[in-house]
């Protein structure tokens, strides 16, 4: 089989963990049989550099053409004086808008052996941690209105609305209701009902379209607030959680402190059909780009998510998992998931070891 795949490398450590992925990706259609044919475009910084705009036409075109995407990550300080849809955070966000990708699917998974890495007490995570964040994607406070300027008594103001429709809260349910009954059956919605209105809307329209559809799943509301701190206070009662888009942002990050590294965790955005984005969840780190220091892990994981999720790939999905897991068992760690005793590795070694072992 032949796959069309647009790599978005994007800025600092970009360049490398998505070299990484498609290094990956090169073992498993040697191993399997099949052709990974892959495209690189630009986005965010670097685009706005070659290309005076954080999402070029022709970034866009090979996105819209291809099978399935790979993004590394956008942003830096260089472009941190740019206005709001010049910077290259806006390349992210209009990729999702563009490609109609409405739900982000962030599992936040402690894998064996890593235990000692997480920031919490060892009682806390004995039984495991898998949480996986349903966010709505293209919704909310970050595609609201946005306005500036003055008010009527010349004090300097700046805002943002946060807008949801009932068709917006429906499709992301329905997203969360399929993933819940494939695991059990139980959803955490996540809002803050006691003081927004667009949160009092969300808890309706949530619990009304399980009701409907999905009788069997059992829902519970909790504020914000109280899920960050449950989540770092008893991360195993967590399951399924769905949220909004600026919610599900800040607990995706929370929640993979908790399984120890950011570096470990991937996420998909996906739409209607079968063609969505995958990328690891952590910034672009521009402190370590080029120094061989960034962990790999979570884009491979990506590239994984992409060939069972987009592709139906699943023994080739279960491969790459499975090469992760025999690099852990051997000792060998990237300095975010360094611990005592085990044997200290660069990027390029790291996926070098896992494309090894899937090609073994």
């Amino acid at each position: 089989m032949t796959y069309n795949i647009t790599v978005l490398d994007g800025d600092g450590i970009g360049p490398e963990i998505c070299e990484g992925a498609v290094t990956v990706l090169r073992a498993v259609g040697k191993k399997f049989g099949h052709e990974f044919i892959i495209t690189h475009m630009p986005i965010g910084g670097r685009a706005i550099d070659e290309e005076g705009t954080p999402l070029p036409e022709k970034t866009l075109k090979s996105c819209l053409a291809s099978d399935s995407v790979l993004l590394g990550a956008v942003g830096g300080p260089k472009w941190d004086n740019l206005s709001g849809d010049a910077r290259p955070e806006a390349g992210l966000l209009a990729i999702r808008k563009e490609m109609g990708l409405f739900t982000n699917i962030r599992p936040a998974k402690l894998w064996k052996n890593l235990a000692e890495t997480s920031p919490l007490k060892s009682e806390l995570v004995k039984g495991g941690v898998e949480i996986t964040i349903v966010r709505e994607l293209t919704g909310g406070i970050y595609f609201g209105r946005r306005e500036k300027g003055f008010d009527e008594e010349g004090r300097e103001f700046a805002s943002d609305t946060e807008k949801y429709t009932r068709e917006e809260i429906e499709r992301v349910a329905k997203v969360a209701c399929e993933l819940a009954m494939k695991k059990k059956k139980k959803i955490i919605s996540v809002d803050k009902a006691n003081v927004l209105e667009s949160s009092r809307l969300w808890r309706r329209v949530v619990h009304e379209y399980v009701s409907e559809n999905f009788p069997e799943i059992d829902v519970e509301d909790m504020f914000i607030d109280n899920c960050a701190m449950q989540i770092v206070k008893n991360p195993a009662r967590f399951d399924v959680v769905l949220t909004s888009n600026i919610f599900g942002d800040i607990l995706s990050d929370e929640a993979a402190e908790v399984t120890g590294s950011i570096g470990m965790l991937a996420s998909s955005s996906l739409g209607e059909t079968k063609r969505g984005l995958y990328e690891p969840i952590h910034g672009s780190a521009p402190d370590i780009a080029g120094k061989d220091e960034a962990n790999p892990i979570a884009t491979i994981l990506a590239a994984g998510m992409m060939l069972r999720d987009s592709f139906s790939l699943t023994a080739e999905h279960a491969a790459i998992e499975a090469a992760v897991q025999k690099v852990l068992d051997d000792g060998y760690r990237t300095a975010d998931i360094m611990s005592e005793g085990m044997k200290k590795i660069g990027c390029k070694k790291m996926y070098g070891l896992i494309a090894h072992n899937i090609e073994r």
